[in-house]
């Protein structure tokens, strides 16, 4: 491939110069080896042109790692699986309840806390030694949409009404988080610092951001898998098996859908290998 620079569209519809970086540690990410990573950036190169998409480029390596090794495949689809919970909000709660529980916090998901003026509704509330946290969670469909300024400024108003109410000092929380499956803007990432909110993303902060949670703990959202239909996935997230994990304690679900015993093979032992599979 010569080295003129390829510009690729994103979701939004920048343009963008194509970063092979970029592309090359999504893969790693995924856990595949050097010589898979190598082949697929080959192959992927070979087929640029200028004005691709992104979704074009993620597509291609997709298929070159599901032909290689599923579970690479499943690992590397991790962001959109999780825009595919949606498309309501509430199986992402759970999912972050979830990633909470298994961090060691005791939690609670969908709660109303009454503040000093008005009653909220908090999506989780997390209890671990002196922490005690209130965590907003924000999810878009649009993979375009960034969670802004405004944002943060109406989470941290509702918890400063929770905190003014006289309760007890040991049952008032004292940390307050905002979740999202996408990205906050430098005003939304500002304000939050400065006033002590707790900002979690996609890819913030750096090294311990939503993507870097779930490799560490392997807990990925049963969305990730390649061998479950739309349907068989939406069926189980709407009985609140949100993560690979619980599945695999509760895999009679698996026969409620009609599923064959070899095919019911095929997805655990898939989902088994994504929960071992975690980054050290």
């Amino acid at each position: 491939m010569s080295k003129k620079n390829f510009q690729v569209v994103k979701s939004s519809g920048e343009k963008a110069d194509f970063s092979l970086s970029k592309l090359r540690n999504s893969l790693f990410r995924s856990g595949a080896d050097k010589s898979t990573v190598d082949r697929v950036l080959n192959s992927v190169r070979d087929e640029l042109y200028q004005g691709i998409s992104t979704k074009e480029i993620y597509n291609r390596a997709f298929a070159l790692l599901k032909k290689s090794k599923p579970i690479y495949a499943s690992k590397y689809k991790l962001k959109k699986a999780i825009y595919e919970l949606g498309p309501t909000g509430f199986p992402f709660e759970k999912f972050i309840g979830e990633l909470m529980k298994y961090s060691g916090y005791e939690v609670k998901v969908g709660q109303i806390l009454k503040g000093k003026c008005v009653s909220h509704e908090v999506d989780v509330i997390a209890r671990k030694d002196e922490h005690r946290i209130l965590a907003e969670c924000k999810f878009h469909n649009d993979k375009a949409s960034t969670c802004n300024v405004k944002i943060p400024l109406y989470i941290h108003s509702r918890y400063r009404d929770i905190i003014a109410r006289d309760v007890d000092s040991e049952e008032r929380p004292n940390e307050a988080w905002v979740v999202t499956n996408t990205r906050f803007t430098l005003d939304a990432i500002t304000y939050g610092n400065c006033v002590g909110l707790y900002l979690l993303s996609w890819d913030y902060p750096k090294e311990n951001a939503l993507k870097d949670r779930i490799d560490r703990l392997g807990l990925y959202p049963i969305t990730v898998s390649t061998l479950l239909s739309s349907r068989e996935k939406q069926f189980l997230l709407s009985r609140d098996i949100v993560l690979c994990r619980q599945l695999l304690n509760d895999s009679f679900y698996l026969d409620h859908l009609g599923i064959s015993e070899v095919r019911k093979a095929k997805i655990l032992n898939e989902i088994s290998s994504l929960c071992k599979n975690k980054s050290k």
